[in-house]
């Protein structure tokens, strides 16, 4: 465990990539089998489930450490972190050991099915036997916290200066719903034949959005464009009779959408296809509509009926068992082209369709009537472009609508956490309903750490009631929020929720009284919704 937490501090005090990927690269070479394992499970979600609660932790740890739990629970919104809280008043530990990484894993697990007083027991006799930033990160991986600074994109990078493997075949092997309890480093890592699982998805290629003004790009000629669809990124597997359905963050949805099942009576084994989940019913539904089956294992047959669900594809990865991903874009689509026209209208995958244009403005004319297509702007893709792993600059670029605003008023405020504990960051916002505030969505995101720091002041003097963290602040200052999309919400007091809302900006130029309404919010869900 000494080796894993130098580890994680030279990460985790360094800004500089080149740093932290050495760090890891020189773990990857001198670690054990199992610890590097972990290591890439941990680094990349894969994390054992939570072993005791929280509150628990919290009430043994303060015990422990000899202080009031109204003590602790004081410190622990000041620290902002309950792991480095209870690694920083634990007492020094009487029997520090060197056990390794994958040890203490083991000894976690092994908690699960233990009564009470022997998980308290077992516990404390691990605090006893840790440093600091082990206790820390034993305290992280106890309640399934565990997060590291770095991206599976520089974790793929070390891996390959470890093993001088290619980072593209590196980051396909580290796909798929392995765990270190399904698998060995030498399997998941050396083995030759790393694509015999056939539910292993490619990596997706992801794109940066457009900073420039698209004629950057030069002859529009040598571009295709898309709608980008407010859907689900989704990889759709054809293989040893089977068919796997894999969403962007590397979820297994495959019974969360039955309707894929057909496809095996449509399409060959040995294809993949990438492509947007969306709700259909002859045209792309909302959001909201697919959003109510995102969340569940299985799906009663009223929602099936009501949200069913289609494959947009737009990439073909794999075809007859071969990777296509080096193939150039156009050729790749027309044998999409091909396959998709050959289906049958009620088949659950249909071909997203180009946007043809032949000049950059008159395809800004087309990208501003987006919405109405419910999508949420064009994506732009080189025609000769192979299919890439990961998040590059060059070939595709995302060019979205600019997203929906609204001045609404600060009526509640939250600390943050991590380094900004000290500082007012999560807010509650309102709009006005006649002479009423109704709140109407949270934001915690857009504002510098200066205008945190003043608003933080602000909240300090202006507080009318507390409710446990949350404080309620005289109704003073308006903020204008953006957001992506808007829907109906009968759990919320609006009757509305926004999606992905921020904090466009503070707006110390506006009076309250000028903050937009409830009908403002209504007549956008009415257009927008």
């Amino acid at each position: 465990m000494k080796d894993f937490a130098a580890l994680f501090t030279a990460i985790d005090q360094s800004t500089k990539t080149t740093r932290k990927v050495a760090a890891l690269a020189e773990f990857f070479r001198s670690a054990s089998d199992s610890d590097r394992l972990w290591t890439v499970a941990l680094f990349s979600g894969r994390r054992p489930k939570r072993a005791v609660t929280t509150t628990r932790l919290r009430e043994w740890a303060a015990e422990r450490a000899g202080l009031p739990l109204w003590l602790f629970e004081d410190a622990y919104p000041i620290v902002g972190d309950l792991a480095e809280t209870i690694a920083l008043i634990l007492p020094p530990g009487s029997d520090e050991t060197d056990r390794g990484l994958t040890y203490w894993i083991d000894y976690l697990k092994a908690l699960t099915p233990e009564d009470e007083p022997t998980r308290k027991a077992r516990i404390n006799a691990a605090w006893d036997e840790l440093g600091t930033t082990q206790r820390f990160l034993f305290n992280k991986l106890l309640t399934g916290g565990f997060r590291v600074g770095i991206s599976r994109k520089l974790m793929t990078r070390a891996l390959a200066q470890a093993t001088d493997k290619p980072e593209t075949e590196l980051a396909h092997r580290l796909m798929g719903d392995w765990t270190p309890d399904s698998t060995d480093w030498h399997h998941l890592i050396e083995a030759e034949d790393a694509t015999a699982d056939a539910s292993r998805p490619y990596p997706f290629y992801l794109a940066y959005g457009l900073e420039d003004a698209p004629e950057s790009l030069g002859d529009p000629a040598a571009w295709q464009a898309e709608w980008k669809w407010d859907g689900i990124r989704g990889q759709l597997l054809l293989r040893d009779g089977q068919h796997f359905t894999w969403s962007r963050g590397e979820d297994l949805m495959t019974d969360r959408f039955p309707e894929f099942a057909r496809v095996a009576d449509f399409l060959q084994g040995g294809t993949v296809l990438d492509g947007e989940i969306l709700a259909w019913d002859g045209a792309p539904m909302s959001f909201a509509a697919l959003q109510k089956r995102i969340g569940r294992k299985t799906v009663p047959k009223k929602l099936l009926s009501d949200a069913p669900v289609i494959l947009y594809a737009y990439d073909l990865l794999e075809w007859q068992g071969a990777d296509w991903r080096d193939r150039p874009l156009a050729e790749r689509r027309a044998q999409l082209t091909t396959l998709c026209d050959a289906l049958p209208p009620d088949a659950p995958i249909k071909l997203s369709p180009a946007v043809p244009f032949d000049a950059w403005d008159e395809l800004a004319r087309i990208r501003s009537t987006a919405r109405d297509a419910q999508a949420e702007g064009l994506m732009l893709k080189r025609l000769d472009s192979p299919y890439l792993s990961g998040r590059k600059k060059g070939d595709w670029w995302k060019w979205k609508l600019d997203p929906l605003t609204i001045d609404a008023v600060m009526i509640y405020a939250q600390q943050g956490s991590g380094r900004r504990a000290n500082l007012f960051t999560d807010f509650t916002f309102a709009v006005w309903n006649g002479n009423d505030l109704v709140p109407f969505t949270k934001a915690y995101s857009g504002l510098t750490d200066e205008e945190f720091r003043q608003i933080t002041a602000w909240v300090r003097k202006n507080t009318q009631q507390r409710f446990g963290p949350v404080r309620q602040v005289t109704p003073t200052h308006v903020f204008e929020i953006a957001f992506e999309g808007i829907q109906e919400s009968p759990r919320h007091k609006s009757g509305v929720a926004l999606r992905f809302p921020r904090i466009a900006r503070w707006r110390k130029d506006k009076p309250l009284q000028e903050a937009n309404t409830l009908d403002d919010l209504k007549e956008m869900l009415r257009t927008y919704g």
